[in-house]
């Protein structure tokens, strides 16, 4: 099925009032935004980690504030939740390369970031080769293998961070279209793929070499996400053959291709190319990883508004967010919650705010679509929960027209009001020309991401419902900011990215004006209402990753 294109009288027959129309209800709305992020920020939520008071805290909130607007509960068997089973596991781990004679043993948290999702109190892995595999990256449909049929099993690999950045062979100052999307990034140059690539080929350690230029965020964040206690779904079927993961940092890595006789930057420079083949170092490393283990049931929250029309109530559109953030560290000087006050405490604000507007329509104007509302565990974590309910829905993704995604550190807008909004995976589906028309009714305009490199497509909830084939919608920020000057929007994101992401600092600021997240939440709702009352469904467009997924999965249920 194809979404039909609405445009002039017939799209606007199906919008409400805009927020946009109104600077008094802008005010409210962005008033209200910011009381459900003070609250969710709050020291009394202690960094909503998983497993926490704080999410216990999160959970509760955000089923009251649900229940208070009126929607119901979400989960069929009449509770506003979805249990989550999960492991926590705390690594301490050792880390000693050997080279003959020599030994190198990396310093924790300067050097590396190791940890094992082996939930097993002692994870060991004895005299495992070295073997520099490029980017790690098996891509047929660009005739790349970094791997090239060597054998893995039982070795450590060592890879790149991101996408191999091809050149154009007509232009070496820009990057090839036709490889790996040019600027933007590919699912290969995510930290998942590089850990489960190496899982398939049986390797039992994967390091990746850090760099925060193509990272987009320094080592701090790596060490801030990932050297505390982590969190994942529990494997009935036992986990992978990857015992070991973690990152080097881009000077330690260096250390070590010179301990190995190899030259980091021309061997860097060497795996860019297709022809690229594994390097295997004269050594071994030894990793000795206690784990402290916590088996726990976190939750995702959901909430549900029943569509108008019987014969369509059985179709769904779903709002999502992630309520959880990075908890609290004692050892951290000054400050130890990780407040998560953009990230996602204001997407779960928009969320109840987007969700304040759809109970609010008068009973003639309610979709004929089921909405439901969804607040996330574990996105920190790699997309946990969301990855569990695409695995275990509680309705059908097969009548799932779309999931839209609220993420604060693509997804709100601090800065004020804005011309433009940014769509992450700009036209990857037909949502982006629904969310065009609506802009554009408000004077606005859409643009797509200004940094494709990082990836951000493949960081959010909305990925995992992609990965299953159900069209997604994820925006980010305008940077277009009205009343400010040129290059304002461009300036507070990257203080955040380099200030507060991932860090204690993500709190409310003073500069904040949420008039922006708003805006912002209003055009999120028309489109949640346009995609909840059209006659046609969301697609993805030809030549997305995931075109032929969703094509798949209505075709298996046709039959």
């Amino acid at each position: 099925m194809r979404s039909i294109s609405l445009s002039g009288l017939a799209f606007a027959t199906l919008l409400t009032a805009s927020a946009q129309e109104d600077p008094a209800r802008l005010d409210q709305a962005a008033a209200r935004i910011k009381e459900h992020i003070q609250v969710l920020a709050s020291d009394e939520f202690e960094g909503r980690a998983p497993g926490s008071a704080g999410e216990e805290k999160s959970v509760a909130y955000l089923q009251a504030e649900f229940q208070k607007l009126g929607l119901e509960p979400g989960n069929p068997d009449g509770t506003f939740v979805q249990s989550v089973p999960m492991v926590g596991i705390l690594s301490q781990p050792t880390v000693a390369f050997s080279f003959g004679a020599t030994r190198i043993v990396p310093t924790p948290v300067n050097d590396f970031v190791v940890s094992s999702r082996v939930p097993e109190p002692l994870v060991t892995v004895k005299d495992s080769p070295v073997v520099f595999i490029g980017y790690g990256v098996v891509a047929p449909e660009y005739a790349w293998d970094d791997f090239k049929g060597v054998d893995v099993r039982g070795k450590t690999v060592v890879v790149l961070i991101n996408d191999p950045p091809v050149r154009d062979p007509k232009d070496p100052t820009k990057l090839d279209e036709t490889m790996f999307k040019g600027k933007a990034m590919t699912y290969y140059g995510r930290w998942t793929y590089k850990f489960e690539e190496a899982a398939a080929k049986g390797a039992a350690a994967c390091l990746i070499v850090h760099e925060t230029g193509p990272a987009g965020y320094p080592f701090a964040v790596v060490t801030g996400s990932w050297g505390r206690e982590s969190f994942g779904l529990v494997d009935p079927a036992g986990g992978s053959t990857l015992k070991v993961q973690g990152w080097l940092t881009l000077d330690f890595a260096k250390r070590l291709f010179a301990a190995a006789g190899k030259d980091f930057d021309a061997l860097k420079a060497a795996a860019v190319r297709p022809d690229f083949r594994p390097v295997e170092f004269p050594s071994t490393v030894n990793f000795s990883i206690s784990n402290s283990i916590r088996p726990l049931a976190s939750r995702n929250v959901i909430a549900k508004l029943e569509g108008a029309d019987p014969a369509r109530k059985g179709e769904y559109v779903v709002i999502s967010a992630h309520w959880d953030h990075l908890g609290r560290n004692p050892k951290l000087k000054g400050d130890p919650v990780y407040h998560g006050a953009a990230d996602d405490a204001s997407g779960c604000a928009a969320m109840l705010e987007i969700a304040r507007e759809f109970v609010q329509l008068p009973p003639s104007e309610r979709p004929p679509r089921t909405i439901l509302f969804i607040g996330f565990t574990g996105e920190e974590q790699g997309l946990v929960g969301a990855e569990y309910y695409c695995k275990n829905p509680l309705y059908p993704l097969t009548r799932t027209l779309a999931d839209i995604n609220l993420d604060g550190t693509g997804g709100m807008q601090p800065a004020g009001l804005a011309r433009n909004i940014e769509v992450v995976g700009f036209g990857s589906s037909t949502l982006d020309d629904d969310a065009a028309a609506i802009v554009a009714r408000q004077g606005r305009h859409l643009t797509p991401e200004s940094n494709p490199e990082k990836g951000f497509f493949y960081r959010a909830d909305s990925f995992e419902f992609a990965k299953v084939g159900v069209p997604a919608f994820y925006e980010a920020p305008g940077l277009e900011i009205i009343g400010k000057p040129e290059g304002y929007g461009a300036m507070r994101r990257a203080e955040y990215i380099a200030d507060d992401y991932h860090k204690p600092t993500d709190v409310i600021k003073p500069w904040w004006d949420l008039r922006g997240a708003a805006q912002d939440s209003d055009v999120l709702f028309q489109l949640a209402l346009v995609t909840a009352r059209a006659e046609r469904w969301p697609a993805w467009k030809p030549g997305n990753e995931f075109k032929e997924r969703r094509e798949a999965m209505l075709g298996q249920s046709a039959k």
